[in-house]
């Protein structure tokens, strides 16, 4: 086994972790194409060897639960090494009624069940898969458009109560469903997309601020565009239903980003560092969440918690930054 690496650590509301998670999503088929586990498995020891102690995942990645037992396998014989994150309302069992809500992908919408008379059940299906008795960090994935909010976060406060949940957290919420869960329950994390390309909305910082919740950005290198390495995607990546990955978008996109690369070259850091630094810099208590297939790659992004970017590297990223137009929208 290889040794574990250090990497400088932040907090969310009440979990201790790396600076720098891993999202476990792209291990999954059908993201970015096809995957082996064998190469999953390889991916996550790269992280946690790397330093990363925060994995996320969901019960909604891959077929029936893929990506949560491909964690639990990898993470078997290391478990009090890392704390999982995972995220429920994807996954229902046959019968379960589907409540669906529109996104802006291609694909039109989603949908999710988070009734609380079903939570424990998604709950208890995910440690099984996960092989663990406890979860450390537990997310509705989205707000259930048919559920009152507090009714979902009550379930699963029971959960902590009981022990099998350690911490809660949020995931794609408003500010206003922020307060409201925190009244019933104390928020440890909220999970957004937030990334170079895609602000964060500015009320839900500040309310997180306010009540000393973490944020953790998902997708924090833009589905991979901010790495600089995506001129198109393939048949069978999900970035095919990303109006910003459409072909004229992203060749106008790349085009757009080039003076943040420019600045990477200047500093000697890769632009997937120099992203993951810049939203490090943003809050002390942000842990951004990326994820790779790529044990090299992987490395090198957690190698981000370490870059120090000074007052005028980050006036000019802002500068930059207010000034990009970015072709296409997001999922929400």
């Amino acid at each position: 086994m290889a040794q574990q690496q250090s990497l400088p650590t932040r907090r969310l509301g009440g979990l201790e972790v790396s600076a720098l998670g891993y999202g476990a999503m792209v291990l999954s088929p059908g993201v970015y194409g096809e995957v082996d586990d064998e190469r999953g498995e390889r991916a996550l020891l790269a992280a946690l060897d790397a330093g990363a102690t925060l994995i996320d995942t969901s019960d909604g990645y891959g077929a029936d639960g893929h990506n949560e037992r491909l964690v639990g396998r990898a993470l078997k014989g290391r478990r009090e090494q890392v704390a999982i994150a995972t995220k429920f309302g994807f996954r229902l069992p046959e019968g379960v009624e589907a409540h669906p809500f529109p996104v802006g992908y291609a694909f039109g919408e989603l949908a999710v069940n988070a009734e609380p008379k079903h939570v424990r059940g998604y709950a208890e299906a995910s440690l099984r898969g996960l092989g663990t008795d406890y979860i450390d960090l537990y997310y509705p994935h989205f707000p259930d458009p048919q559920v009152p909010f507090e009714d979902t976060v009550g379930a699963v406060s029971e959960l902590i109560q009981d022990g099998l949940v350690r911490h809660l957290g949020l995931s794609n919420v408003t500010a206003e469903q922020l307060r409201a869960a925190h009244a019933v329950h104390p928020v440890s994390a909220v999970q957004i997309e937030w990334s170079m390309w895609r602000p964060a909305e500015a009320e839900l910082l500040a309310t997180a601020r306010e009540l000393g919740v973490g944020l953790v950005p998902w997708s924090p290198l833009g589905a991979g565009f901010l790495t600089g390495q995506v001129g198109k995607v393939d048949e069978g990546d999900f970035r095919q239903n990303s109006p910003r990955f459409d072909a004229a978008n992203l060749k106008a996109n790349n085009d757009r980003f080039a003076p943040v690369r420019g600045i990477a070259e200047e500093l000697g850091i890769t632009p997937a560092q120099l992203a993951l630094a810049w939203l490090l810099h943003q809050d002390p208590n942000v842990v951004p969440i990326p994820g790779s297939r790529t044990p090299g790659h992987i490395e090198e992004n957690l190698a981000a918690a370490r870059v120090t970017l000074d007052a005028e590297v980050l006036a000019r990223l802002d500068g930059i930054l207010d000034e990009t137009r970015v072709e296409g929208g997001t999922l929400l």
